[in-house]
């Protein structure tokens, strides 16, 4: 096993992915595109949170930015959940990006508590 992606990288590789999935759900009928546009907001807002807390005036503000994040990546989980529960999207498609949602959720919450104990 290679050395563990970047979180930035990785979460800007996982928008793309998004953006790719929301570009398809545009295209279909009825209630994937209004599905659709929960998820691209949610799941383009993880990377963008990260990348803002490179910036962040403080810890707090790093913890913060990196916490929004979090709930950010955890609606993203839920939104294709759904997608797949209601049949939208069958989750052959999805499930790689389901179970990266999953893990950016483990190593964002990661950083948030090495954070907070560097931080004391």
């Amino acid at each position: 096993m290679g050395q563990p992606r970047d979180i930035k990288v990785r979460t800007f590789d996982f928008a793309v992915r998004i953006v790719q999935l929301c570009r398809f759900l545009d295209e279909q009928p009825g209630v994937g595109r209004t599905l659709g546009n929960q998820l691209l907001r949610a799941g383009t807002a993880i990377g963008a949170n990260v990348e803002e807390a490179q910036a962040g005036q403080s810890k707090a503000d790093f913890i913060s930015k990196y916490a929004i994040a979090l709930k950010e990546a955890r609606e993203t989980h839920y939104w294709l959940r759904l997608l797949i529960a209601s049949n939208i999207v069958p989750e052959a498609r999805i499930a790689d990006l389901l179970q990266e949602a999953d893990e950016i959720m483990r190593v964002i919450g990661a950083i948030i508590v090495s954070t907070k104990k560097n931080r004391q």
